[in-house]
């Protein structure tokens, strides 16, 4: 193929993409037909096509079955200590860290929920100090979305004898400031976390089906454990985001 035509569906691209970091097409709307683009941009329909799979591979741009071709752009979030602080999680009512950066960017959080009684992986019943093989722990999984946009996978594991029978159990976007603020009006204020970051693995096919990304992107995944004022570890949230979403962030004094 000469090197022209392969400029050209670059260009295309690289002009597409920059219209939709601009806000010409904001996030969450549907770009305009491969024909009407062709037109616009004085190309074929062929290099048009080529274009939007470059920006379907690199997540900007997602091809939905009869809805046209949707832009799931958006700009990384900024993953540092200051997303816990409380009044940033419950600002202006909002349920935690990611409705509050959401909502920061003009967009609408959306949660779908689940919860129930399990039995938790043997790294989960070692950090929470539980015995293994035993349904003790309450479960929260949360698919969380940025104007239908699937942004995060998060699964929060909470000792059973402090959470069950709670808010915690609801399975619905209710709570103001998200789990950390349930917790503390339980009696359970966190005080200190530690996190562990995966960067850059592959998805899981249920990961890659539920935050709608082709097998071959990657994602992040971030062990999240919260601890009380006592030294009781009493959440740990597996959060897994796709990479491009997520900027990390972190300041520490140095001796």
């Amino acid at each position: 193929m000469p090197n022209s035509e392969r400029h050209g569906f670059r260009e295309i691209a690289a002009k597409i993409r920059e219209e939709i970091t601009e806000g010409a097409y904001p996030t969450g709307s549907v770009l305009p037909a491969e024909p009407e683009l062709a037109d616009r941009y004085g190309a074929s329909r062929s290099l048009v096509n080529r274009a939007m799979q470059m920006l379907a591979a690199e997540g900007i741009v997602r091809p939905r079955q009869g809805r046209g071709t949707m832009v799931t752009w958006l700009p990384p979030m900024l993953h540092s200590p200051a997303r816990y602080d409380r009044a940033q999680r419950e600002n202006n009512g909002a349920r935690g860290a990611f409705d509050a950066e959401v909502r920061a960017r003009g967009l609408e959080p959306q949660h779908e929920i689940t919860t129930e009684h399990a039995e938790p992986p043997a790294r989960v019943a070692e950090l929470l100090d539980l015995p293994a093989g035993e349904v003790n722990c309450l479960v929260r999984r949360r698919r969380l979305l940025a104007s239908g946009i699937p942004v995060w996978l998060n699964a929060s594991w909470f000792p059973l004898e402090i959470a069950g029978g709670t808010v915690l159990e609801e399975e619905g976007p209710v709570i103001v400031g998200g789990v950390k603020s349930a917790l503390s009006e339980l009696g359970y204020t966190q005080v200190t976390a530690r996190e562990e970051i995966t960067p850059s693995r592959l998805p899981t096919d249920a990961e890659a089906r539920a935050l709608e990304i082709s097998p071959e992107r990657t994602v992040v995944e971030i062990t999240h454990v919260g601890m009380t004022a006592e030294g009781r570890t009493v959440e740990v949230t597996i959060s897994v985001a796709p990479a491009q979403y997520l900027t990390a962030q972190y300041e520490f004094p140095l001796a």
